[in-house]
């Protein structure tokens, strides 16, 4: 059975997936049901989902139990959350524009290939302890910075029509210019320049 192979380590990591998926969930109910509860839960999934994302790679070194199929877990369940669940929440709050939905698609494309790219060069990467010594590109969980900002945009309901910066008509889409933070940061995420020092 799979269930048996899975470490502790890999039980944090679905624990990660699920928050994100739950964080889906609830943006679709609060767009169902209007009632602002369900959006504050999926946004506060989304560091819970942090948290055990960090919790598992701690777990895996203390218990020295780090596998190709736990580092393939994790990358899976990061898209979900850091990638997937952020564009959800903007598309929720009013990012949906034609040019919105094409950058929220760029943004989430821009997590899925910086995790493929880490883990072919995590090999290449790593320093005579085995361990990669720096991520080429932003990590990922950056995009909660995001979400911190489009929580603080809900606080204080600027949001649909009352997003910052307004909306714009190009050619025959719509574009909410506060979108362009989600593709600034694909395109960081993406970067080969960009070398962040891995904790």
């Amino acid at each position: 059975s799979m269930l048996r192979e899975f470490s502790p380590a890999d039980v944090l990591t679905l624990g990660n997936g699920a928050c994100g998926v739950g964080s889906i969930f609830l943006c679709l109910q609060y767009l169902a049901e209007d009632e602002r509860r369900f959006l504050w839960t999926a946004f506060v999934l989304l560091p819970l989902a942090f948290v055990l994302d960090a919790a598992d790679g701690w777990v895996a070194r203390k218990t020295r139990r780090g596998s190709r199929l736990g580092g393939d877990l994790d990358s899976l369940a990061d898209v979900v959350s850091f990638g997937v669940a952020p564009a959800v929440l903007g598309y929720t709050l009013g990012m949906r524009g034609g040019w919105d939905a094409m950058i929220l698609i760029y943004f989430v494309l821009c997590g899925i290939a910086r995790l493929a790219r880490f883990n072919v060069t995590a090999d290449d990467l790593a320093t005579e302890s085995g361990k990669v010594a720096y991520f080429e590109g932003t990590p990922i969980p950056t995009s909660l910075a995001l979400v911190a900002l489009l929580g603080v945009a809900f606080a204080g309901d600027h949001v649909h029509a009352a997003l910052w910066g307004g909306e714009l008509r190009l050619g025959p889409w719509l574009l909410h210019p506060l979108v362009l933070l989600f593709g600034l940061s694909g395109s960081a995420m993406i970067s080969a320049r960009l070398r962040i020092p891995k904790p």
